[in-house]
Formats: structure tokens, C-alpha cells, sequence
């Protein structure tokens, strides 16, 4: 008989702690709501806001060009080109780059910069090593001529000019036409390089290889919109300051 009341003892104890643990826990009824987020899985980052001027691919080099109800902005769109060269279409430039874009939609002032420093490059290493033929291909004709007629007077004299270009701090689109179908585009070029000129002996006459000079250079660049070939000629150079 003893045993049989240790046995309910045993089992009220048992149901006690039973109905102690429900009421601590709880019971589940299938509506429980998931945990907000598995503590070991990194939370998602929020989505990021686009910002003006993004293009849907997520490319920053995305100039507004004015439209009707769009009018050009006051200040330039700063973009960045490898290297942290600053590339902008100035609103000197806004109406006149629309202007061309209306001819030929595949234009692209941003792109285009970054064509124009290589040209630049080549234009300014093959002058100052005279190479004419590397020359003729890259500018209209009056400019080649220009170009050309200072590289037979330099042979004349005997003279070696050097040119080292450092590298690019700007090349901004400062002005931009359409005439009739030819499209022209004016570049700004803000450059750090270095000049030297010696004469037969080697002696230098002009210039020091030891002064990084910053140079502002205006180059335009010309087109036929209608023509099937791509290539931009140099027309016209002048400096800045």
C-alpha cells in the first residue's frame, strides 16, 4: 500500500512541474509568428537610393543633357574618369552637345573626353618627335599644315623638342556646335607636363627636365554627323593663360 502512494505522489509531482513549465512557456497554437532574423545570419543591407544623374547600370559618368522642360544646369556635372581625372560637359557646352546628340544619338560627351586625352597624348608625342606621318591622320588639313611647318623648322635649326606628359587633372567639353552636319567640340585640358628643347649638341635652349609645368590646353575636335567613318580630326589648338 505504501508503494502505491509513493507512486501518486510521484505522478502529482510530475503533473506539477508539468502545468509550471506550460505556464512559464507557454503553449504553441501554429500562429507563432517566425523570429524577426536568424541571429547568425547578417542582417541585408539596405537598398541603396538612386542618386541623380545614375544611370540604371549603376554608372556614375551620366551628363543630363537640357531638353524642353529641361533646362540646362547652372553648373557643370562632375564626373570622374580612371585615375580621378574630372571630365564635365560645362554649361557652355550643354546646348551645343544636345545640339549634336540630335544628329547623331550614339554621342556621348563623357565617352568622348576620354577618346580626346588619347588623342591628345598622341598628338603631343608625335610632335615632339616630328613624326608628320603619325600627325596627318589625326588633324584637318590647316592644322596638320601648321603642325608640320613648325617640325621642319625645328629640323632646320637642328633642334630635339621633349615633351613628357605627366597625366591628366581635367579634360572638360567647354564648348560644343553643330554646322550643318559637322559636329565640333571643344575640349578643355587641364595636363602636368614637361618640356625640353636642345640644340645639336644637346645643350638644353628652352625648357628644364626638372619642372613639372601645369599646361591648359584648347583642343576642338570636328565631324561630319552623316559621314559613316567615326574619326574625330583636331582642327583647332590654342593655350590657356
Amino acid at each position: 500500500m505504501g508503494n502505491n502512494y509513493d507512486i501518486i505522489l510521484i505522478g502529482l509531482v510530475a503533473v506539477f512541474l508539468i502545468l509550471r513549465l506550460r505556464a512559464v512557456l507557454g503553449k504553441r497554437t501554429g500562429n507563432e509568428q517566425p523570429p524577426a532574423r536568424d541571429p547568425f545570419t547578417p542582417p541585408t543591407p539596405p537598398t541603396a537610393q538612386p542618386r541623380l544623374g545614375d544611370a540604371p547600370g549603376g554608372n556614375d559618368n551620366v551628363v543630363p543633357l537640357p531638353t524642353a522642360n529641361n533646362p540646362p544646369p547652372r553648373t557643370s556635372q562632375p564626373t570622374s574618369g580612371p585615375g580621378g581625372i574630372r571630365a564635365t560637359v560645362m554649361p557652355t557646352a550643354a546646348a551645343g552637345v544636345a545640339a549634336i546628340r540630335t544628329a547623331d544619338p550614339t554621342f556621348e560627351p563623357i565617352p568622348f573626353t576620354g577618346g580626346a586625352r588619347a588623342a591628345f597624348s598622341t598628338i603631343v608625342e608625335a610632335f615632339a618627335r616630328g613624326n608628320s606621318a603619325a600627325l596627318r591622320p589625326l588633324l584637318d588639313a590647316p592644322t596638320f599644315a601648321s603642325f608640320d611647318q613648325e617640325i621642319r623648322a625645328r629640323a632646320g635649326r637642328r633642334e630635339k623638342h621633349e615633351t613628357t606628359l605627366i597625366g591628366f587633372e581635367a579634360s572638360d567639353v567647354s564648348a560644343a556646335e553643330l554646322q550643318g552636319d559637322d559636329a565640333l567640340v571643344t575640349v578643355r585640358f587641364i595636363s602636368e607636363q614637361i618640356h625640353v628643347t636642345r640644340d645639336a649638341e644637346g645643350q638644353i635652349v628652352d625648357g628644364n627636365p626638372n619642372e613639372v609645368v601645369k599646361a591648359v590646353d584648347l583642343w576642338t575636335f570636328r565631324r561630319n554627323t552623316k559621314s559613316s567613318d567615326p574619326n574625330w580630326v583636331l582642327t583647332k589648338t590654342e593655350s590657356e593663360g
